[in-house]
């Protein structure tokens, strides 16, 4: 990720919710293409979704950080962990409907694609179903989309858009 990164605190509760703000403020503050939006699961005494921010430039930062804090959004240099959760990242908007893995990291900042509960990476011609909800997440400096098989041959994302509650039918 970039340098230019900034922590902002929201108090919000839930990964949709941290989704949401990440995009309502992408879009007011019309954040350019090359910057990426992440959340961050902060635990302890304030469980929580911590949103981070990374954009191209020094002097952008700034505008951002000085924008938010006149929201007052708690801010703060830096991202709370390396583990962040991409929900806007360059690309994003080409993910949608099915694509080959190929597709996926010719046309986004995605530099790699794993398939839960095997050692290696799928073939680049393999489809992936989208299901318009890309997910990936930073590991080792990577942004990583983690998979998991599905129907005829296919991937899907390992998140999924709507997921069902735990222990919904008790």
């Amino acid at each position: 990720m970039t340098p230019y990164t900034l922590t902002v605190d929201a108090e919000v509760r839930d990964l949709r919710a941290a989704d949401h703000l990440l995009h309502t403020l992408a879009a007011e503050l019309a954040l350019p293409e090359g910057t990426f939006g992440c959340t961050h699961l902060v635990r302890g005494d304030r469980p929580r979704v911590a949103l981070s921010l990374a954009v191209p430039s020094e002097p952008l930062l700034s505008t951002v950080q000085e924008r938010l804090a006149a929201r007052d959004h708690e801010v703060a240099p830096g991202t709370p962990d390396a583990m962040g959760r991409a929900v806007i990242y360059p690309g994003v908007t080409a993910l949608t409907g099915t694509l080959t893995i190929a597709d996926v990291l010719d046309r986004s900042a995605i530099t790699r694609v794993t398939v839960l509960g095997t050692p290696g990476r799928p073939a680049p011609d393999t489809p992936l179903v989208t299901q318009d909800h890309v997910r990936p997440h930073w590991h080792d400096g990577e942004l990583v989309l983690t998979t998991m098989p599905a129907v005829g041959g296919t991937l899907v994302p390992f998140e999924v858009p709507e997921p069902t509650p735990c222990c919904a039918d008790h």
